[in-house]
């Protein structure tokens, strides 16, 4: 094996290893532990954070901070992920909002020139267009942290100034027409609630004793079923026009309620929550004549309420 194969597959091995020794490795790669020291100095030279214990029990760690051994893009694969990561430039705040605008940064500098040309050349041609927002929501890596690791969280949450402190823990958090969402279960309702980050004031991990749910099987993609559980449901039907059903596409909580037919036409179909028919009025609203709702009773006359306070405004 050349040396700089050896290298290679050393990064991706000491990557991979929580802890090791010189010896092990020295025997996995089948060269003397002489060769091995040699093979770690160059491997810290070259930028993977190594650190050394003594003592009978010592070895050698990687720190949290790993680098990712070299990968090989062709031509189309580096345009493509330079451009998923151009596409976030658009939200005024992300997870990883440092750490996406310094890998953009090293992915194009180490670019050949002529696919950099290329790049230049493409990005007043191609974009994810997203609304731009005014307000920022700051709190969106450890929201993201707490959901991966089960934590609970202590929140300032409002619009305005009714804002009062909550404990939750987080699910995920998702970006939809421009704002960021956390879904999460909520300790003051004792329920799954949904939460606008842009709302989010304060964020820390609660130091009162809260014991975290377990919501391992609970995520982004079958959250609605949780949501609905247990809750007073009722069957909403609506008809939509070709452009209604674009509206709504475009809604992700929408989820499976949403049908297509071959003419562009479709309907919403399935159970929403009673609790929620204000908040499905206000939307079918907002959707105009494109969208005619059919059922059940209760919401068409929340929509005919609200109309007629809207109506009232410009008698």
């Amino acid at each position: 094996m050349s040396k700089s194969k050896r290298l290679l597959d050393l990064m991706m091995t000491v990557n991979r290893k929580r802890k090791f020794t010189v010896k092990e490795l020295a025997r996995e790669f089948g060269v003397s532990t002489r060769t091995m020291l040699r093979d770690l100095q160059e491997l810290s030279e070259l930028g993977v954070p190594l650190y050394s214990e003594v003592g009978p029990h010592g070895g050698y760690q990687v720190l949290k901070e790993r680098i990712l051994p070299p990968i090989a893009f062709s031509e189309e694969e580096a345009v493509a992920m330079f451009f998923a990561a151009y596409a976030l430039r658009h939200y005024s705040s992300l997870p990883f909002e440092a750490e996406s605008a310094s890998a953009l940064n090293k992915f194009y500098l180490h670019m050949s020139g002529d696919v950099r040309d290329r790049i230049d050349q493409m990005k007043n041609r191609v974009d994810f267009v997203t609304p731009t927002r005014q307000k920022e929501s700051p709190y969106l890596s450890i929201l993201l942290e707490a959901a991966v690791r089960q934590q609970v969280l202590r929140i300032e949450y409002g619009a305005g100034e009714e804002r009062a402190c909550r404990n939750i823990q987080p699910i995920g958090i998702y970006a939809n027409n421009g704002l960021w969402f956390c879904p999460a279960y909520c300790f003051l309702r004792n329920d799954y609630r949904v939460f606008r980050c842009d709302r989010i004031y304060s964020a820390a991990y609660a130091d009162d004793g809260t014991e975290p749910v377990d919501l391992r099987h609970v995520h982004l993609g079958n959250k609605e079923s949780f949501f609905r559980a247990g809750k007073h449901t009722t069957g909403l039907y609506a008809e939509l026009s070709p452009r209604g059903v674009q509206m709504c596409e475009a809604v992700l909580w929408l989820g499976s309620h949403l049908h297509t037919r071959e003419d562009g036409t479709g309907w919403l179909e399935g159970p929403i929550p009673r609790s929620d028919l204000a908040f499905y009025a206000k939307f079918f609203v907002g959707l105009g004549g494109e969208a005619t709702v059919k059922s059940p009773p209760e919401l068409i006359g929340e929509l005919k309420r609200l109309l007629a306070e809207i109506m009232a405004k410009y008698d």
